[in-house]
């Protein structure tokens, strides 16, 4: 006898009609299962690929079936590319340093949420100077980047350094070539500090850059400038970190020049105000405060609603583990994990999003 779905048969005939029935349904719900599909920022990729294996390593709870259910497939293609790719279907979420407006929000329907903090810095390529040694300032960066500035031997850096023995050679300008919410960060720190850059070049995800040579992507970029001599480049920290990229002290409002690191970005985001109402939209850009570096962002999570209460949910699972259980991995990484103050709000929030049924 074989007893499936509650239905109980006898004999041989109805036992492999029976068992048929139970193959196809279990066909069916592997047809139906499918990975959550993520793209965008270059920037939180490494956490966020962390986070997908760790992921479905938890949900496998040491046995040997995967559903792809409990797989991220997650694309780093830039956070521009990323909100845009949600037009697709069967896309879940984007991810982008670039947080849309409660307006814009509202128009398309959609939500979203920070899911990890970090810095911006400027890395210099310089033989013989070690990461925070160098000092800079928003008005020279803007300077070097409109090409006003060309040597780091010229006298605006010289002057910011004494005593520090800077090459007399041209200054190798590297930037984003793709639309980056990086890019949109760096620039709009550069616009809120040099007038001059607001009126010639602005600041955006994608903008048209005075001089310099372009790379996609954070690692692309991160790679260029390590190859590079003499170069300047804007990258998320642990990316720096990762290719030993010496990193430059950038004066800040309470005008200290602080050296980027996990101490210094949580010395500025801890006093940025974050709304639900608001969809936790926040400027992080040119950050006041002693010890605070001025360049933090946050990658936030971006969400359709009309992709139904059962997909919002099975998002919102990844990032309550990943801010559960992955804040050491994100840290390990360069990162900074989403304040457990802030996570609180996010789940909260959710819930009243979409109220927990299975999650």
């Amino acid at each position: 006898m074989i007893e499936a779905h509650g239905l109980r048969t006898s004999g041989a005939k109805t036992g492999l009609a029976g068992a048929l029935c139970l193959a196809a349904a279990l066909a069916a719900t592997n047809l139906q299962a499918a990975p959550i599909q993520g793209a965008g920022s270059t920037f939180a990729a490494p956490a966020i690929q962390r986070w997908s294996r760790d992921y479905e390593a938890l949900r496998a709870d040491g046995g040997d079936f995967v559903s792809p259910d409990w797989r991220v497939d997650y694309e780093p293609i830039g956070s521009l590319s990323g909100v845009m790719r949600l037009a697709q279907p069967e896309v879940d979420f984007a991810a982008t340093e670039a947080p849309l407006t409660v307006e814009e929000l509202k128009a398309r329907g959609w939500i979203q949420f920070p899911i990890v903090m970090g810095g911006i810095v400027a890395t210099a390529n310089l033989a013989g100077i070690p990461s925070g040694e160098l000092r800079l300032s928003g008005p020279v960066l803007a300077g070097i980047y409109l090409g006003e500035i060309t040597s780091w031997s010229d006298p605006t850096i010289a002057e910011m350094n004494p005593g520090l023995k800077l090459p007399d050679a041209e200054i190798a300008a590297l930037h984003r070539a793709d639309g980056s919410g990086s890019t949109q960060v760096f620039t709009s720190f550069l616009s809120e500090t040099s007038p001059e850059w607001a009126e010639k070049a602005g600041s955006d995800l994608l903008i048209a850059w005075p001089v310099g040579r372009g790379q996609k992507g954070s690692g692309g970029l991160a790679a260029l400038a390590a190859a590079t001599p003499n170069s300047l480049a804007y990258l998320e920290y642990g990316q720096a970190l990762r290719q030993g990229l010496p990193m430059a002290a950038l004066l800040n409002q309470a005008g200290e020049f602080v050296a980027p690191g996990p101490e210094s970005f949580r010395a500025g985001l801890d006093g940025v105000d974050w709304s639900a109402e608001r969809g936790f939209l926040a400027d992080t850009t040119n950050l006041a405060g002693a010890g605070a570096y001025p360049v933090a962002v946050a990658t936030y999570a971006v969400l359709p609603q009309d992709r139904g209460a059962h997909r919002l949910r099975r998002v919102f699972d990844v990032f309550h583990i990943a801010f559960s259980q992955g804040a050491d991995e994100a840290e390990a990484l360069g990162y900074i994990p989403v304040p457990p103050r802030l996570v609180g709000e996010n789940e909260a929030w959710w819930a009243s999003v979409v109220p927990p049924a299975v999650r």
